[in-house]
């Protein structure tokens, strides 16, 4: 079997009868590793290096326009024909279709769930990743610290939505772990960890979400699926 897309002179399949992953260990790029860890389906990773820029290169636009990872090239897409697919969050929710897991059949709690998802990518991923910039890259140099602040503020207000939620939950969902609980949790691990701004945040205040990071970061699916493309 021979995959026929322009990705794969770049970065060839040694399992073409596999799904292809093309990401990198950032915040958005674990959260298909971690799905797929998490559900069991067969996949080859291929590391997107983007400090290279890799994810400009000609053939990664071919797969992805929008030059950003993750993506997915499935070769037994819907009605067994091959799919790809970007954007973190259609990912996640196309994976969890596919594989029948963590996404509740139920209408009502699967587009509440899809709900949350659709709130760590336009709230958590953009306020968190704007904060990272400010705090700890190029921006903490900006003499004016008001877009830190800004940051910082909503930030700690987003944490505290997803705090009070899992006041009486395990899980965002509920009892069960699901696609809204992958699209955070390497948001909030970031956060306190690579951009170190817990203190900025204080992120003491936000116990339900500590105890439900720590509840996440414990699972094997997880711990495999955050190290998928590290170098």
């Amino acid at each position: 079997m021979t995959l026929d897309h322009p990705i794969f002179a770049r970065w060839p399949a040694e399992h073409p009868d596999r799904l292809q992953l093309f990401s990198a260990p950032t915040p958005n790029g674990v959260k298909v590793g971690i799905m797929l860890e998490e559900c069991g389906l067969p996949y080859e990773p291929h590391r997107i290096d983007i400090g290279a820029n890799e994810s400009h290169d000609p053939a990664f636009l071919a797969l992805n326009p929008n030059g950003k990872i993750p993506a997915i090239y499935d070769p037994d897409g819907p009605n067994g024909s091959p799919l790809a697919l970007s954007e973190s969050g259609a990912i996640l929710l196309y994976l969890a279709d596919k594989c029948g897991q963590f996404i509740a059949a139920d209408p009502n709690a699967r587009y509440a769930t899809i709900q949350w998802v659709m709130w760590q990518m336009g709230g958590v991923g953009p306020m968190f990743g704007q904060l990272g910039f400010f705090h700890k890259f190029a921006g903490r140099d900006f003499e004016d610290k008001r877009p830190r602040d800004r940051y910082a503020a909503e930030s700690a207000r987003l944490l505290g939505v997803l705090d009070e939620r899992l006041a009486t939950r395990a899980w965002v969902m509920g009892d069960d772990y699901s696609i809204a609980d992958i699209s955070l949790l390497g948001w909030v691990r970031n956060l306190i960890g690579f951009y170190e701004a817990a203190e900025i945040v204080r992120f003491e205040r936000f116990g339900n979400v500590r105890r439900w990071l720590d509840a996440g970061l414990a699972r094997p699916g997880v711990q495999r699926g955050l190290v998928v493309t590290a170098a």
